[in-house]
């Protein structure tokens, strides 16, 4: 496949920095072939002016067993986000000879649990939390983009003090719940790993929530409608190799279907050592002093 060495520089912007270093995940939530699924990792620096490109990288696996995103990131140390999925446990052991992975929360999936019950419910004990979350995240907007330094320097002033309200509101609500209610349940979910959803009050880098990776995904959700199946596990590896390459040049404002055309024209006279120049954060670059030169 032509595109293979462009996948692989691809790969390497993903991988790169370890504890400097960022990842988004996200799942398709149900499966698009017989209990097949892809996950997604995202690197997005926008958020925290950060200088990486961003890239996004689709893993295809036949189930959904811990052991596919221990391999997918067997050589990653740094900071993950997602959801609480028991498969990452072993990521997270304190350890992990390659590095640990630090666990960030992911406060979108805590709403959304919150949010469905006061909708759905009533019930104002939900409402109540979905309020002051809502309160964080509308801070947060209000930074984003902003250098790591001024956005951890915001979050300690005004956003620290929300989530130590939210966290002593949530936990003295919980003694007054049944262990099984379910309001109770959502509010688990995240005072359960209040370190891992608290990280982001120290760190700039961190988002509030995967939703780069989950807005990433959505092109495979809305496959599922068109086609039903990827046919066999080498078409869903497949499957993985073309969305990484079509989600890493939307991200980074590019025409998936200019880039691809141009790309497979030139790939395979193309210098090995120049091969950056085609990946997407660069190819306009490149594109234009091209046709610079033509005219």
């Amino acid at each position: 496949m032509h595109l293979k060495p462009a996948l692989r520089d691809v790969e390497s912007v993903y991988r790169h920095g370890h504890e400097r270093c960022l990842l988004l995940l996200a799942e398709v939530t149900e499966p698009i072939s017989s209990g097949d699924r892809p996950s997604q990792y995202v690197r997005d620096d926008k958020p925290f002016a950060g200088p990486a490109p961003p890239a996004a990288m689709f893993h295809y696996s036949p189930d959904r067993r811990g052991e596919h995103p221990q391999r997918h990131l067997s050589s990653y140390a740094g900071i993950l986000q997602a959801d609480a999925y028991a498969g990452f446990g072993e990521l997270y052991h304190p350890g992990r000879q390659l590095g640990r992975v630090l666990e960030a929360g992911c406060w979108a999936h805590g709403r959304r649990k919150l949010f469905d019950l006061a909708q759905l419910a009533k019930a104002p004990l939900a409402a109540e939390a979905v309020r002051r979350i809502d309160a964080i995240f509308d801070v947060e907007r209000a930074i984003n983009g902003l250098p790591a330094e001024q956005r951890v320097a915001v979050r300690r002033e005004r956003v620290a003090p929300l989530v130590l309200e939210l966290e002593a509101w949530m936990r003295a609500a919980r003694t007054r719940m049944s262990r099984h209610a379910e309001v109770g349940r959502a509010m688990d979910y995240m005072l359960k790993r209040w370190d891992a959803f608290s990280r982001f009050l120290d760190d700039g880098r961190i988002c509030l929530s995967n939703n780069a990776a989950e807005r990433a995904l959505r092109s495979v959700a809305l496959g599922r409608k068109a086609w039903l199946f990827c046919g066999s596990d080498r078409g869903g590896e497949r499957a993985a190799t073309i969305y990484t390459l079509i989600v890493t040049a939307k991200l980074n404002g590019v025409d998936p279907r200019a880039w691809l055309a141009d790309v497979l024209r030139r790939i395979a006279d193309h210098p090995a050592s120049q091969l950056h120049k085609l990946l997407p954060w660069n190819w306009n670059a490149t594109a234009a002093q091209i046709n610079a030169a033509v005219a």
